[in-house]
This record gives C-alpha cells, sequence and structure tokens, in this order.
C-alpha cells in the first residue's frame, strides 16, 4: 500500500475523518464529524464523558463500520482491514483499560508488540535458530531501552499483574512503540498516573512526534493536553471546536460543554 509518506515533501494527512456517524439502534453516536490529523503531529481529542471520544477511535480502526463517512489513512481507505492487517501497516492503538498479559513480566509484555515486526518464521523460533537467537537478543534490548524510556526499568522482572494501574498503562504504551508505528492512537494513556508520571508521558510523546511518529490521544488530564500540538473537541457526538490548546482554552463553546461555566479549559 503507498502512502503519504512514500512522497517526498508530501502533505497528505495522516489521517482523514470525512463526514463519519455512526448509529447504534435510535442512538446517534458519532454525528457527521471531519477532520485532518497531518502527520507527524500529536493531536488530543478531548469533550465529556459519552461524547463519543472512543467511538470514534473503535471506527478509525475498524471495530466499529461507520454509518456513513470515511476515515483514509495516508490517502487511502481502510475498509475491510482488521487487527493485524492495520497494525501491519502501522496503525497501532491503546485502550481505555490498560490491556496487558498479566501473567507475563513487564518486559515480555513490551517484547510482545515487536513480534509483529519480526522476520525468523515460526519453524527458526521452534528450532531456536541462530537468526532466532539474534533477534531475541534485539527485542530484548529494544524493549530494556523503551522501559528506561518510559521510566519502569525497575518493573521489568515483575508480573504485569502485579504492577500499578499507572505502571501498566505505561507497559501497553511502550509495547505500541514496540510495533514501530506511523500513528499510534492512544485511550487515555494519562489515566491511573500521577502528576510526575503525566509529566515524564508528554515529555515521551512530544520526542515520539519528533522522531516522526503521529500521535493522536483521548485524554482528560489537561496538562498532557496542554503539549499537544492540536485539540478537537467532541460533544454530544459532534465536533464543537478544534485548534491549537491556547485556542481552545478560550473557546466559550468549549467551556460551556466541557466545563460548564466554571472556568478556563486549563482549570480542569
Amino acid at each position: 500500500m503507498s502512502t503519504g509518506q512514500d512522497v517526498p515533501g508530501s502533505q497528505i494527512p495522516a489521517l482523514t475523518l470525512c463526514k463519519i456517524s455512526k448509529r447504534f439502534g435510535g442512538v446517534l453516536a458519532v454525528s457527521d464529524v471531519s477532520f485532518d490529523v497531518a502527520a507527524g503531529s500529536f493531536t488530543a481529542i478531548i469533550g465529556p464523558n459519552g461524547a463519543g471520544k472512543t467511538t470514534l477511535f473503535n471506527l478509525i480502526t475498524n471495530l466499529f463500520l461507520p454509518t456513513e463517512g470515511t476515515v483514509l489513512y495516508f490517502g487511502h481507505s481502510l475498509v475491510g482491514l482488521r487487527g493485524h492487517a492495520l497494525a501491519s501497516l502501522g496503525l497501532i492503538r491503546t485502550f481505555q483499560a490498560a490491556r496487558v498479559f498479566p501473567a507475563m513480566t513487564a518486559i515480555d509484555n513490551v517484547k510482545a508488540g515487536g513480534h509483529l515486526r519480526t522476520e525468523v518464521g515460526l519453524v527458526g523460533q521452534m528450532l531456536w535458530t541462530r537468526a532466532a537467537i539474534e533477534q531475541e537478543r534485539e527485542l530484548s534490548d529494544k524493549a530494556q531501552e523503551l522501559l528506561e524510556l518510559t521510566g519502569l526499568t525497575q518493573f521489568s522482572g515483575r508480573l504485569a499483574h502485579d504492577l500499578p494501574i499507572g505502571a501498566q498503562k505505561l507497559v501497553e504504551v511502550a509495547r505500541a512503540l514496540m510495533a514501530r508505528p506511523r500513528v499510534l492512537l492512544l485511550d487515555e494513556p494519562a489515566a491511573g498516573l500521577n502528576d510526575s508520571e503525566t509529566s515524564t508521558l508528554t515529555t515521551l510523546l512530544r520526542a515520539i512526534c519528533s522522531a516522526g511518529i503521529t500521535i493522536v490521544v483521548v485524554e482528560h488530564n489537561m496538562s498532557l493536553v496542554t503539549g499537544a500540538d492540536h485539540v478537537i473537541v467532541l460533544d454530544a457526538g459532534r465536533l464543537i471546536a478544534e485548534g491549537a490548546p491556547a485556542d481552545i482554552q478560550r473557546n466559550e463553546r468549549v467551556i460551556e460543554a466541557y466545563l460548564g461555566s466554571q472556568g478556563v479549559l486549563g482549570a480542569a
């Protein structure tokens, strides 16, 4: 599949949502939503509970099929592609609740993300060939690197179900990075993190963007959201505003929908 990054200087958006709607019976969960996500950007999607944010992620990744509209990935439709096919194209997501492998260690959880990109086949792994041994060593080194990057080195050998919820969320982010994404969708990555961990995560996401990876987050933590390049605001399934974080903070419609009339966005 050809993508926008195949052409030097291409300005094709990483994601394009065009008039996306999703109806569940008589409930319109997402209504006529259109926006672009620039390649290499850090975009945050915010809104009150029930605004349709996670539903939008599910539509992008084909967990749900839109009732109307189109989703494009670097200019190409993703219709009919699921799970592994999307991941092989570099579209990787995490979920609202941490989905770690509980009986595996933190480092093995992270390594699992790298197996999508491995070249040694099943037979080679079963026979533990020289290539398989070298590949496993490379995965371990990369996983350890990512644990250090996310501040999780001390949890490396601990079983995932023994980790604090915040650490489990960061393990999931590290595992997603092991899959070498082009577009990374993170559903509430700061949930369960303290202020220090959230600051570390924000710095990490900025560094990931600097490396050319497009990031889209659904998030309630405003200290992370204000670190984004672009913010998209949903309310009752509709897009009500988008722009730079500073502009969104002053948008009266956003303040009313997202916070009532209690104050500016940055006060959340």
